[in-house]
């Protein structure tokens, strides 16, 4: 019995005990004296314990609590390693690079570009009248019957023929055309309605070289055609009048292009020009974020070619108007010049930063534009050869939608009514000046074939070159495939 009374007690001094050690006073977390730094964590050094361990610790302890002070401490010393995503950086970084190079590429091939449309373009007015000399020459030397049903004339003489016929009929039809009446009438309207007009010319201008080489290609096969052949064309005659009514409403075309640009440069506030300028700028955005393949993309870069090319003929038509109103003064050329070269600015910054987002979202890289250019070389060297498929004229035409009979008949057109020329010295001003064309001309071709040889070699197509031509069963008609083998540029920038 006197056990059982000892043990309630105690039990009950137990039950004491464990209950004032649940309740926890603010004082037993301090250390007492003696007993600083023994923790199971910290190391003991020669019978002690660090000191700096248990500041850690309790500065840990604090930092634990949230304060605006240690989210701004830890915002402003945060780090991260980029290298746990060296890939990722890495490709942002090539593609800054890409965008880089492309503008130095770009103008590499828009310069070649530039040059092979200057070099059909004073092909028209250099060489195809001496050429279309020989030909007639030829034509009234031989006998008036032909022997043997052969050829009075080789297929490119009957074309040269044809390309000069229509030169001077389109040339007589365009002196019923009042440029200056043209002129006022396009300076009365609004501005809002020539900047209407002026992207109405743009549209009609692409789509007219687009169908007009076909116009042309059909008339010279129609007329090159060998006799012997089943003809499924209209005639020679009708295809002919297609192509002067194509190139004289062309020409007309261009020529109120040109005026709409001439009453821009003449306008007080240049409101016209500036809106025309930023028409420019629209482009990228109907361009920039459309996909692209590189076959689009070499299409779209032969086009700003073409586009180019274009406008520095229509500044130079726009410079004679105003020059001839001014009487030649050297004075009014400082004046035109800066919105001469405001304009061009706007042109190749426009291609700069459109060719610059479209490689960027397509992923494409900068060398393309070499392989473009190569391109471009091939089909140079190709229509060099003895035996070529077709003129070189006509291959720019074909590959950049650069056709220069239009864009000629204006040019002289303009030339002829801006430039009074009488008397002997005149006459001999003007053959000098055609002879400079001539050997520019000649210097051009030979520069643009050197460079074209280096750059197919280059690009591994010089085998190309050599291909045998496709021989042609008689009485067969050959296949598309055949006659195509061997005046195609390589696959894959077509």
């Amino acid at each position: 019995m006197a056990d059982l009374l000892g043990t309630v007690p105690s039990a009950e001094k137990e039950t004491e005990n464990k209950d004032k050690k649940k309740e926890k006073r603010p004082w037993d977390d301090i250390p007492r004296s003696g007993e600083i730094g023994k923790t199971p964590d910290l190391a003991e050094t020669l019978g002690f314990y660090d000191i700096n361990a248990v500041r850690r610790e309790q500065r840990e302890r604090d930092n634990s609590d949230p304060s605006l002070a240690r989210f701004m401490c830890a915002e402003l010393t945060r780090g991260y390693f980029l290298e746990h995503n060296e890939a990722k950086y890495t490709e942002r970084r090539e593609r800054v690079y890409t965008c880089m190079r492309i503008p130095r590429e770009l103008e590499k091939l828009m310069i070649f570009g530039f040059f092979l449309c200057l070099d059909a373009f004073l092909y028209v007015f250099t060489l195809l009248p001496l050429r279309v000399l020989l030909a007639l020459l030829h034509l009234l030397t031989l006998p008036c019957c032909s022997l043997g049903g052969s050829r009075l004339l080789q297929p490119a003489q009957v074309c040269d023929i044809l390309k000069g016929l229509i030169m001077v009929l389109c040339y007589s039809m365009m002196h019923y055309v009042d440029y200056s009446m043209m002129y006022h009438l396009i300076r009365g309207q609004s501005v809002i309605k020539l900047y209407i007009i002026y992207n109405m010319l743009e549209v009609a201008d692409r789509l007219f070289s687009s169908f007009g080489q076909d116009i042309l290609d059909a008339l010279y096969w129609t007329a090159t055609e060998p006799k012997e052949r089943k003809r499924d064309s209209i005639g020679v005659i009708p295809h002919f009048l297609m192509a002067v009514f194509y190139v004289f409403l062309h020409a007309i075309l261009i020529m109120v292009q040109a005026s709409t640009l001439n009453v821009a440069f003449n306008s007080h506030n240049k409101s016209l020009l500036t809106i025309m300028m930023s028409n420019n700028f629209v482009e990228i955005k109907g361009s920039v974020f459309k996909k692209f393949e590189k076959n689009n993309l070499f299409q779209m870069s032969n086009s700003d070619i073409k586009e180019r090319f274009t406008s520095y003929v229509l500044l130079l038509i726009v410079c004679l108007r105003n020059m001839e109103q001014f009487s030649w003064s050297p004075d009014h050329l400082w004046v035109l010049l800066p919105d001469v070269f405001m304009v061009i600015a706007s042109e190749i910054a426009v291609d700069v930063i459109k060719h610059a987002f479209i490689t960027k979202f397509n992923e494409i890289t900068a060398d393309v534009y070499s392989e473009y250019r190569a391109s471009l070389a091939f089909d140079l060297v190709s229509c060099r050869q003895k035996n070529a498929c077709t003129d070189y004229s006509d291959s720019v035409a074909r590959r950049m939608g650069f056709i220069p009979l239009p864009l000629a008949v204006l040019l002289i057109r303009v030339v002829m009514s801006s430039v009074n020329v009488q008397g002997a010295l005149s006459y001999s001003c003007v053959f000098l000046f055609y002879m400079g064309m001539v050997t520019l001309k000649v210097l051009n071709s030979i520069v643009l074939l050197g460079k074209s040889c280096v750059y197919v070699k280059r690009a591994n197509m010089e085998d190309k070159l050599f291909e045998k031509p496709p021989t042609a069963v008689p009485g067969k008609t050959p296949s598309r495939t055949s006659k195509t083998s061997r005046c195609t540029a390589p696959s894959g920038t077509q």
